[in-house]
């Protein structure tokens, strides 16, 4: 994901508001994530939805290995070797 650029990547929900459709753009063309503030603070961040599905897609990756540490750590893993004979059996001759 590109950097944020603070000047242009941060609008209040007034000005989003105003330009919905320019900031929809402007997200599509820069990639950057854009972040609406309401009240000063954070509220909201569009991102380009391509962009969405990778960082969703990361996330699950992320969690699969989070997933296949804590199976190794309560000893649930098997060995390469009898992983690798279980899927040879299933191939037909």
């Amino acid at each position: 994901m590109t950097s944020l650029r603070p000047g242009k990547d941060v609008q209040t929900l007034s000005a989003f508001r105003a330009n919905a459709a320019g900031f929809l753009e402007q997200v599509r063309e820069s990639r950057r994530p854009l972040v609406i503030t309401q009240h000063g603070k954070s509220a909201a961040v569009l991102l380009d939805a391509e962009q969405y599905d990778a960082l969703l897609d990361e996330l699950d990756v992320v969690r699969d290995i989070r997933e296949a540490r804590a199976q190794l750590e309560r000893g649930e893993a098997v060995p390469h070797e009898e992983a690798i004979a279980s899927l040879r059996a299933r191939i037909p001759d």
